[in-house]
């Protein structure tokens, strides 16, 4: 059968041109021509189709309703010798290439790398999608072959070692390894079976599946300097040490301070730390309060002014030095910390009464098999209501207790940077089985990650508005008599802001 142009609605809302051919009563993909997102576009493709096919084949719908033929003179439209070309979203990629070269991944020379990269801040795919994703921006793909080989030269010549040497520098120009942020987040898979690194473990998403550990270590505006992962089931307190020593060697640093929150709070860890040299600001658990601040209580009472902070020493186990712990008091957090309490207190009273199913519950204490409410740990938590605490090993002198706070607040763009990942840049579920094809897939994520946080610097928007406002921006290749015209996109005004950064950066 001859073939036929096809139009099918894509997942993401779009229209997608093909040409296709009937066998053995299945449609056969020949060419997929792009995604159209706007009438005019739409129009583009359907002309670039009809020029590929031999005189006299028509379209073939599905699922949607006969195509309306576009105005005399309007976008797409057949003027005597004139056909369209060709079409592409040029100022996208453009804009995608220089934020590229910003962030210093120009020294990787593989073509297959950088459009594993760009392509994924456009539409998250798999490898064999990336294809897809490029034909639609009108960027030539390299072959599916080569990117599977770019895979393999990602681990071999440790792409991720270059990357991160390069955002090392970016982050050094940019003044933010005054602090550097750390965290983890858990990444699941598609299989159903264990292996050494996939692993079922405890899962911030709840679920079942074999997952992995990964660690992320951003500068204090949230752009990433180093990216681990460890299995699925390993303890998150020890993913930092090795991922700061990992740093700390790649760059030869005898002076950092890091940040990260109450679940990197550990005796060891902390010993560990000190010993490498680091300066560190951690969150501190509720249950530490009433004995570091045992001394104030005495003297002063438990009533706090808002924004009230108080500093002493805390001792975690048996450690060799004693480090600052810093009290911040606020009166919205002591509203939603009682609350919660009053929650927590009921839930306990109705499961000792046996209104409940049996479940474990905070301030239930058991004696000889009798239940009782615990009214000496509930009056502890009714006292340090309201309270935040930070632990640190650094001097006052250095940072007062204000800057520590200040400090730690910094902890969202590492957050931030972590829902980029697995949001905007659709870092899971990872359909990769072996760890060299997951380590690799996690370097595109980082450099990704990267690329879309220094674009958002430049230009104050979202990656995903960015690529909202500037994929439907297309130019069009017409050739009228043998000659080719190339007719540029409208620039609407926030689009012509955006491009104006780029030229200041």
């Amino acid at each position: 059968m001859s073939p036929f142009i096809r139009k099918v609605k894509t997942a993401s809302g779009a229209t997608a041109v093909q040409l296709a051919r009937r066998v053995d009563g299945r449609d056969k993909i020949i060419k997929h021509l792009g995604s159209a997102h706007t009438d005019q576009e739409l129009a583009v493709l359907l002309e670039i189709a009809r020029q590929r096919l031999d005189p006299g084949q028509g379209e073939f719908d599905l699922d949607l309703a006969p195509e309306t033929p576009p105005d005399q003179g309007s976008s797409g439209s057949r003027a005597d010798g004139a056909v369209v070309a060709g079409h592409a979203s040029r100022l996208l990629w453009d804009c995608l290439q220089q934020a590229y070269r910003a962030c210093g991944f120009a020294r990787i020379k593989d073509d297959a790398f950088e459009q594993l990269v760009l392509a994924r801040i456009v539409e998250p795919t798999s490898k064999t999608g990336t294809g897809r994703v490029l034909d639609d921006l009108g960027i030539t793909p390299v072959h599916l072959s080569t990117i599977k080989r770019c895979l393999a030269r990602i681990q071999q010549r440790d792409y991720r070692d270059t990357a991160s040497e390069a955002c090392f520098e970016y982050a050094a120009a940019a003044g933010g390894l005054a602090l550097v942020l750390y965290d983890v987040t858990t990444l699941y898979f598609e299989a159903e079976y264990e292996d050494e690194l996939r692993k079922v473990g405890f899962s911030k998403e709840r679920r079942v599946d074999p997952q992995i550990v990964v660690g992320l270590l951003v500068d204090q505006y949230g752009y990433p300097l180093e990216i681990g992962c460890f299995e699925g089931n390993h303890a998150e307190t020890r993913t930092i040490v090795p991922i700061l020593r990992q740093f700390q060697e790649r760059h030869e640093l005898d002076d950092i301070v890091v940040v990260a929150d109450a679940g990197m709070l550990s005796n060891k860890n902390l010993l560990d730390l000190e010993d490498a040299g680091y300066k560190f600001i951690v969150g501190s658990r509720s249950a530490k309060a009433p004995l570091d601040l045992a001394e104030r209580f005495t003297r002063r009472g438990d009533a706090f002014t808002d924004g009230e902070i108080t500093e002493t020493i805390t001792t975690l186990g048996q450690q060799r030095t004693k480090w600052r712990a810093v009290y911040q008091w606020s009166r919205k957090r002591f509203v939603r910390d009682n609350q919660t309490l009053n929650q927590q207190r009921n839930r306990a009273l109705a499961q000792i009464a046996g209104e409940k199913p049996v479940h474990k519950a905070r301030f239930v204490k058991t004696n000889g098999g009798k239940k009782s409410f615990d009214e000496a740990s509930y009056e502890r938590a009714q006292q340090v209501a309201g309270l935040k605490g930070y632990v640190t090993n650094m001097s006052i002198e250095r940072l007062d207790g204000a800057g520590v706070i200040a400090a730690y607040h910094d902890l969202w763009h590492v957050e931030q940077s972590f829902r980029m990942s697995k949001s905007d840049l659709c870092a899971r579920p990872i359909f990769a089985h072996t760890r060299d094809s997951i380590e690799a897939h996690l370097t595109v994520v980082f450099c990704a990650l990267a690329v879309a946080r220094h674009i958002q610097t430049v230009t104050g928007v979202s990656i995903k508005k960015f690529v909202q406002l500037l994929r439907p921006l297309r130019e069009v290749t017409v050739n009228i008599n043998g000659h080719e015209l190339l007719a540029k996109p409208e620039i609407p005004a926030e689009v012509a802001e955006i491009l104006g950064a780029f030229k200041t950066h």
